[in-house]
């Protein structure tokens, strides 16, 4: 198969030949339809998160399962499928007590190969490193079965692959992890995909005011469409005293998606007594956050953080897709421009140097 690999930090990547293994019994061999090149992307592409090279990128994607292991049960060949980064065991303390998105952080050798095992992908017989479990970047893709979900197939599987990362980070993190309320109040820092679809999800959770906060007045524009009833140029103003002032002393709900010290600690600032601050950005590793141990103690205010949006994707996966086909999930106006597989280093580019004005690039292969 042709695949982008990624043999130096900050370099561009290559198109080459990678060979793929046939799937074992719990594997699913999938031919990839679309794949969004995400900021993640970006963090392990430049270097804040460090990884074993060679690799193959991409992790927001979707396509049509090829063939499948003698023990795989939830999908068949000609199935449409979403791919998720965080595949769960099903057996673990994480699975078994409903979180099921930390199984791969925890417990990550239940759904990959063995080192005695063929890998999945090789380059002129080498191993080369699967990316987060799917390296999507690729024509086809090897993943463990509890890494899918099967779909309608009239969903258009361009817009069906955001679902797969930043659509359910950002409507995940209203619905599982922050657990919103009708009526209450909502601000969300960072406008960008995953930002948008935060507030797409808290106007579906009935929110009765939503503020979209960014330095980008095109990424406020678009909060709007997607259903912010306030918006804060934080360039212009201070977000936390604007967020105060608008809501009489703070949210109920205020969600992170940029992934900086500074909008994390803004973020917990904002919020009234009891209120609820959910970091979804990803901060570097090295990064520590400030906040008041007086209004943590005093004011019972939450800080907590959310990865993948707490999911539980074989039930949310057709849930978003339904939303979408009704009209009410807004996938659409997240896509910038589609791209062939030979854009993928410029997409990337995009996504550093312009990171105000792009929201989703998505690859389509033939």
């Amino acid at each position: 198969m042709k695949a982008a690999v990624m043999h130096e930090v900050g370099k561009p990547l290559t198109i080459e030949d990678v060979q793929v293994s046939k799937p074992g019994e719990r594997e699913v061999l999938i031919r990839t339809a679309a794949a969004g090149v995400c900021h993640s992307d970006v963090h392990f592409w430049n270097g804040t998160y460090p990884f074993p090279l060679p690799a193959v990128l991409g992790h927001e994607s979707a396509g049509v399962v090829e063939a499948v292991g003698s023990m795989v049960s939830h999908v068949s060949p000609g199935d449409h499928v979403i791919t998720i980064l965080s595949p769960f065991c099903g057996t673990c303390e994480y699975c078994l007590t409903g979180h099921m998105s930390v199984c791969a952080t925890q417990n990550p050798k239940a759904t990959t190969r063995t080192r005695e095992e063929q890998p999945r992908l090789s380059l002129r017989g080498q191993p080369i490193t699967q990316y987060l479990n799917l390296s999507s970047f690729a024509e086809t893709m090897l993943v463990h079965e509890n890494a899918v979900a099967k779909i309608r197939k009239d969903m258009p599987l361009d817009r069906a692959a955001l679902i797969g990362c930043g659509v359910i980070t950002g409507v995940g993190a209203v619905f599982h992890t922050a657990r919103v309320e009708p009526g209450s109040t909502v601000a969300v820092i960072g406008c960008g995909g995953v930002g948008l679809s935060c507030i797409n999800g808290a106007a579906l959770a009935g929110a009765s005011r939503i503020i979209g906060i960014d330095l980008q007045q095109s990424k406020l524009d678009l909060a709007k469409k997607f259903g912010a009833t306030d918006i804060v140029d934080a360039s212009k103003e201070d977000p936390v005293a604007v967020v105060r002032e608008l809501t009489g002393g703070g949210v109920h709900y205020s969600f992170e998606a940029i992934g900086l010290k500074t909008t994390a600690e803004q973020a917990f600032e904002m919020l009234r007594a009891t209120g609820v601050a959910t970091v979804i950005g990803m901060l570097s590793p090295e990064v520590k956050l400030e906040i008041s141990g007086l209004d943590l103690l005093g004011q019972e205010k939450h800080l907590q953080g959310s990865i993948m949006g707490s999911n539980r994707f074989r039930v949310d996966f057709p849930r978003l897709v339904e939303f979408y086909m009704q009209g009410r999930l807004k996938l659409d106006e997240l896509i910038s421009s589609r791209i062939k597989l030979t854009g993928v280093t410029d997409a990337l580019r995009n996504l550093e140097e312009n990171r105000g004005e792009v929201a989703r690039q998505v690859i389509l292969f033939d």
